[in-house]
């Protein structure tokens, strides 16, 4: 069966730009948040201001099949709060819950205003700019502080002084998170690599993402590229193999002669360090965070509280960092169950639609994505928020009826009325 793009009487394909190319570009830009007990972030704000001036324009459509089940999550994730024992962690996570729910469909209308070929452009273009100044702003932290600093956590503009190694961190606060931001860019750029465009724009992007130093954001990258390369054409693959080996010797290169940096031997580093700092603790934090599922099976300690709990019982408030875990020992199975189908309705409905073939990166995003939160803990992240209000988009214009989305007719979505 062909696919066709549907005619939406609100999207203008003459229209504007502007508004959807700085929604990506803020969200993207994540560590200029305000803090004011939480961080406001500058999409966000926008979105607000933008929303105040186009209020009337504003109706409502179906939500999609994942949209519904994601709110399930959400609902029983907060609902676990309830029986919270650290009250004041669960309410702190909910509203931020509320609210990057109501900034994820403001978001999702006024990037419905836009055309698709208009939206991967604006990907295309935030994405260089992300990787652009963040490499920007670690060769000038480099210069401030050098790259030989025996302190530790030390921030100097985009870079990040952590036992000894100089990790990027760029427009962002945490290496690990700049990968998790970079993976939708490094998708897009990934399926366009036989365009001049796309290899300058994949080889920055994996430039800076390499400069984290993130062991598992990027094993994810490595395991996207390969995932990539098996599935491509014998011919293609020669390819892609030959400009990736050339690539690496290019970025090994320029890593030693301009930033005095020896990426190989950081890299192999941080592969030793791993036998000894069991991942940065994660496997001791994944060992407690099984113990605290066991308190509660089904719904779990409440919102947001195993840090709490961690500090009761072992004196530091460090995160699971693993999302299926976080949310088992927070929301319980039950959490854990929902969590688990939103993730399997958006990969059906990927698959249900053909959009794996049609835009490809999109799959490779999610599972991106999915390979990251083994390492990370995220309940709610503007990137990802980001990523489902594309998919979202993508899934109105290029879509069939499907037996989950006649049960879920939902209307409370938003979208902008020309």
């Amino acid at each position: 069966m062909t696919l066709s793009i549907r005619d939406d009487k609100y999207v203008d394909p003459s229209g504007p730009t502007l508004p959807a190319f700085m929604i990506i570009l803020l969200v993207s830009f994540a560590g200029l948040g305000i803090d004011i007990g939480f961080s406001l972030k500058p999409y966000m704000i926008f979105l607000f201001m933008f929303t105040v001036f186009y209020l009337f324009r504003m109706v409502f459509v179906k939500l999609q099949p994942f949209e519904v089940a994601m709110l399930g999550f959400y609902f029983i994730y907060c609902f676990s709060g309830i029986f919270a024992l650290y009250a004041s962690s669960s309410l702190r996570i909910i509203f931020g819950i509320g609210l990057y729910l109501v900034c994820y469909f403001l978001m999702r209308a006024i990037l419905t205003s836009t055309t698709i070929p208009k939206l991967e452009w604006s990907l295309f273009v935030v994405g260089l700019l992300f990787n652009g100044i963040s490499l920007g702003l670690y060769i000038v932290g480099l210069l401030v502080i050098g790259t030989d600093v025996p302190m530790d956590r030390l921030v100097s503009y985009g870079v990040m002084m952590d036992r000894g190694y100089p990790r990027l961190i760029g427009v962002v606060d945490d290496p690990n998170f700049y990968v998790f931001y970079n993976t939708l860019f490094f998708a897009l750029y990934m399926t366009m690599w036989q365009t001049r465009k796309g290899k300058i724009a994949l080889l920055l992007c994996v430039f800076t993402s390499v400069l984290t130093f993130s062991r598992g954001g990027l094993l994810a990258l490595v395991i996207l590229l390969l995932v990539f390369v098996v599935t491509h054409k014998s011919l293609k693959k020669i390819k892609m193999v030959l400009s990736l080996l050339l690539g690496a010797i290019a970025l090994h290169w320029i890593s030693i002669s301009y930033l005095s940096i020896n990426l190989y031997e950081i890299l192999y580093a941080r592969m030793v360090d791993f036998t000894s700092d069991g991942g940065s603790n994660r496997f001791m934090l994944w060992e407690r965070a099984v113990e605290f599922i066991t308190m509660n099976h089904w719904l779990g300690l409440g919102p947001y509280n195993f840090s709490s709990y961690n500090d009761f019982h072992y004196g530091d408030t460090l995160s699971v960092h693993n999302t299926f875990l976080d949310i088992a020992a927070d929301a319980g199975l039950i959490g854990l169950v929902v969590y688990v189908s939103f993730l399997f309705i958006i990969i059906y409905q990927l698959y249900q639609s053909r959009l794996y073939q049609i835009k490809p990166y999109l799959a490779f995003a999610l599972f991106g994505f999915i390979l990251q939160t083994i390492s990370l803990s995220i309940i709610i992240n503007d990137m990802f928020f980001l990523y489902l209000a594309i998919v979202a988009i993508y899934l109105e214009r290029f879509r069939k009826p499907t037996s989950i989305e006649r049960g879920a007719s939902i209307e409370t979505g938003l979208v902008f009325n020309r």
